[in-house]
């Protein structure tokens, strides 16, 4: 008997019992249905991720306060301070944009309505460093900072909150009790982390030093944090260097760190790779219930078609004729199932990409190789049946029918 022959016997079979044909395949369907979706939302949220960090900056580093007790453990100093973002600008070639930043949550008024959000003090080049626009009016500039002008520009949300539909550039608001007048909003850029840029508000650095935050320091006006641009992703591993060359000999120690956003696109993808590996092989063990469900719905079918094979063993089937044809038939209801599910499970994906903001995709290999799994799971498990049939014997399986 050729291998047609075979296939075309085995799908006969097959669609004479649909109804467990198709309870056979459930197990694979929803194995595979998993496992698609879990690698498909994995990938949406691994890109997730990747986007808004790179949204923020692919090439930004930051620079922040760090050294180590006695305990080994990390503690926080004031010691960076406004003329170390200078010398950063100045002395490092490897960067394009240096915005240093003072931090604190305060209370917001206008009228009767009060917003509690994070104030930044910052320069002017901060727009470019953090990849946030102006949507409506300017930032301010070099000559205000310098001068300590009262002007504030504020994130997309937080106009929102304070002004509704109200266009609010020109407009007074307190911070501090302290009012400043209004020149900018910023582009919305969505929250992220827990955090919401929208909701921030950014102030020149030296009007937050001196007038809301009170910082002082022997060597200057100490800030928090230093973030950097550097000229490309290439250039980043120098622009580090070169700024820790600049900062220890400037500190003559080195109390500080600096972390590329490089690092942290590689650790999420380390990260949610793992993750999405994790839940795939956890959906994988849908897979193997559904390749036992397989043998044990065809041992069950082995004892049914006692009489179908003692038949065609006794008109001139060989053994070989009876393995192929249940070893065809697994492989069938395995293959069938496992595009079914990878249907099902794209699907899925598509759903969640709708109703959250994550955006699925599962890659070509990967359905490649779940199907293909699907089928070597039904040719695995489907070996004991088909040569338990392939071995009865001809007069045995007569009598018993």
């Amino acid at each position: 008997m050729d291998i047609f022959e075979s296939v075309n016997m085995a799908v006969t079979t097959l669609r004479a019992n649909k109804l467990r044909s198709s309870l056979t395949m459930l197990g694979i369907i929803i194995g595979n249905a998993s496992v698609i979706a879990m690698v498909g939302i994995g990938q949406g949220a691994q890109n997730f991720m990747v986007g808004k960090l790179e949204a923020f900056g692919a090439n930004r580093l930051v620079v922040f306060t760090a050294s180590e007790d006695r305990e080994g453990l990390a503690i926080q100093e004031q010691r960076l301070v406004l003329s170390d973002a200078e010398a950063i600008k100045n002395q490092v070639p490897a960067v394009t944009d240096v915005a240093p930043m003072i931090s604190s949550r305060l209370s917001l008024s206008h009228g009767s309505r009060r917003l509690s959000t994070s104030v930044t003090g910052t320069t002017p080049e901060m727009t470019a460093v953090l990849n946030i626009p102006v949507a409506q009016g300017r930032f301010f500039d070099l000559s205000q900072q310098q001068r300590n002008a009262q002007v504030v520009a504020l994130g997309a949300d937080a106009a929102s909150k304070l002004f509704d539909n109200e266009n609010p550039i020109g407009k007074e608001v307190l911070i501090n009790n302290l009012s400043f007048q209004i020149i900018g909003v910023m582009q919305a850029k969505g929250s992220f982390v827990g955090d919401n840029p929208d909701e921030f508000v950014y102030i020149p650095i030296t009007t937050m030093a001196n007038q809301v935050a009170g910082r002082k320091s022997a060597y200057g006006i100490p800030v928090d944090y230093i973030q950097v641009t550097a000229k490309d992703q290439s250039s980043i591993r120098a622009a580090s260097f070169q700024i820790t060359n600049v900062l220890t000999r400037l500190h003559g120690k080195k109390d500080f760190t600096v972390v590329a956003s490089k690092s942290f696109l590689e650790l999420v993808g380390q990260i949610t790779g793992a993750m999405s590996l994790l839940l795939s092989a956890i959906a994988g063990i849908s897979l193997l219930v559904g390749g036992i469900g397989i043998m044990n719905i065809m041992l069950v079918s082995v004892t049914e078609r006692t009489q179908e094979i003692g038949l065609r063993k006794a008109i001139g089937a060989t053994q070989r004729d009876i393995l192929t044809q249940f070893l065809i038939e697994a492989v069938i209801l395995s293959v069938m199932g496992g595009i079914i599910g990878t249907g099902i499970g794209i699907g899925g994906g598509m759903l969640v990409g709708i109703i959250t903001p994550l955006k699925p995709s599962v890659p070509m290999a990967a359905i490649t190789l779940a199907v293909g799994f699907s089928g070597g799971i039904g040719l695995f498990f489907g070996v004991v049946p088909a040569r338990q049939a392939a071995k009865l014997d001809p007069i045995v399986a007569l009598r018993s029918a």
